[in-house]
């Protein structure tokens, strides 16, 4: 039907609205921040103020073949009438793709343009695809271009004024619409500096004005000093932060450096990956700190300072360490295994402080750990095993599960998971 830019789409929906001939097929590519805000507004048209849960199915599209997109698109809701199919990563015209990825072969993109020409979308459905990239000479995009709406949200990389000037012009448009809803501002220098710190990612920068409007607090204005206090060009520096919240039981700011992490772009299994490697270290760490305990009845690890820690629990601490690589040794020996030079990090791996030299952080996560039982991190440890295979192998909405997570092994009462989910568990 048409090509439009992403300013242009709320211009063209109401115009498709009021002629009442909407298409049924989208298209949306270019920056990822850009996709998401056109995408909403598409939402908010085709679904108005109708309850979103039962009309919306997304899909990831590295995890779905063309035929579970097909069947999602013509299958018919039981509760509502309108439906719509959203895919996001939809890989339609890239030409490489990691291993673990489904890509879409030319006979998924003949049969999908096959089933466009043939049978098309039911009535009241709608198919959104939304990738990083389009290649206008492939057979699919023309087929697309010809039977839906394609939303250009592409945006100039270059170095020229033309393109600077856009480039300032969507960070403004972000800015704006970010700190409107809390009731804030921001002076030009500091804008211009949050811009430098973030570089050209806007979905970054939405991220970092929200992590300035918490730490602002009840100055209705966001100043430089702000800005160099809190913006960072360090991506590890959420995920630090992440585990320190979890390990502090601190809901909000646990939840505060997820979401932040999610606008940064981070895979969910990226963040899995994170939370599984802490409960795994907490969890080593209860069951040694039990051994230890064993030796020395009066240890209180919530009352006990670090000069005190340093002196009488960290050597204790290298005596159990020292057993533990005895037993690893022996089981080396036992197994016909020899030493390899590099790969000693599976067996560091089980050690309570892998680097005595600095005993502060082995002091913190010590005490930390007194927040949690080792029930709780068992359990928790069982459930991020069944989240990564759902992950893996169907689509879900794993942001919600990650906070479900969060809030329930951080508040008090503790969590149970595997006993209650024993039925609904994948075993192996």
């Amino acid at each position: 039907m048409t090509l439009i830019r992403y300013d242009q789409l709320n211009q063209a929906l109401d115009s498709f609205h009021k002629k009442g001939n909407l298409p049924g097929l989208f298209l949306i590519f270019g920056d990822s921040y850009l996709t998401k805000q056109s995408f909403q507004s598409l939402l908010n048209v085709l679904l108005g103020t109708d309850k979103r849960e039962f009309a919306l199915e997304t899909l990831e599209g590295g995890s779905v073949t063309m035929g579970d997109i097909i069947e999602a698109a013509s299958t018919f809701s039981f509760l509502f009438s309108k439906k719509i199919v959203a895919v996001k990563n939809a890989p339609l015209f890239q030409s490489q793709h990691g291993p673990a990825e489904k890509t879409f072969s030319s006979t998924d993109l003949e049969h999908f343009t096959g089933y466009l020409d043939k049978e098309g979308l039911p009535p009241g459905h709608s198919l959104v695809l939304m990738t990083g990239t389009i290649d206008k000479r492939r057979k699919s995009y023309k087929a697309l271009e010809e039977k839906g709406l394609i939303i250009d949200c592409s945006v100039a990389e270059g170095a020229r004024k033309a393109d600077q000037d856009e480039q300032e012009k969507i960070f403004q448009t972000v800015s704006d619409q970010v700190l409107s809803k809390a009731g804030k501002s921001m002076d030009r220098q500091a804008f211009h500096l949050l811009m430098d710190l973030t570089g050209l990612d806007f979905e970054r920068f939405a991220g970092n004005l929200e992590k300035l409007i918490v730490y602002s607090g009840n100055r209705s204005a966001i100043s430089s000093e702000d800005v160099h206090a809190v913006v960072t060009r360090d991506k590890k520096d959420p995920m630090f932060k992440l585990t320190q919240a979890f390990m502090e039981k601190d809901i909000k700011e646990t939840l505060f450096y997820l979401n932040s992490m999610f606008k940064d772009g981070a895979h969910p299994l990226q963040i899995l990956k994170v939370l599984e490697n802490q409960i795994r270290k907490l969890i080593l760490v209860k069951c040694g700190i039990r051994e230890i305990a064993l030796k020395n009845k009066k240890l209180n690890l919530k009352n006990t300072n670090f000069n005190v820690f340093k002196q009488s629990v960290l050597p204790e601490i290298l005596t159990y360490d020292k057993g533990i690589k005895g037993k690893i040794e022996a089981w080396k020996e036992f197994l016909g295994e020899k030493e390899v030079k590099g790969k000693t990090g599976s067996a560091n791996d089980l050690l309570l402080a892998s680097n005595p030299q600095n005993a502060y952080p082995v002091f913190q996560i010590f005490q930390k750990s007194e927040n949690f039982s080792l029930n709780e991190l068992q359990d928790a440890l069982i459930f991020l095993g069944d989240m990564d295979y759902r992950l893996k192998s169907s689509s879900f909405d794993a942001k919600t599960a990650f906070e479900t997570f969060i809030i329930k092994i951080c508040s008090k009462g503790g969590f149970v998971y595997a006993n209650e989910n024993q039925n609904r568990r994948h075993h192996f």
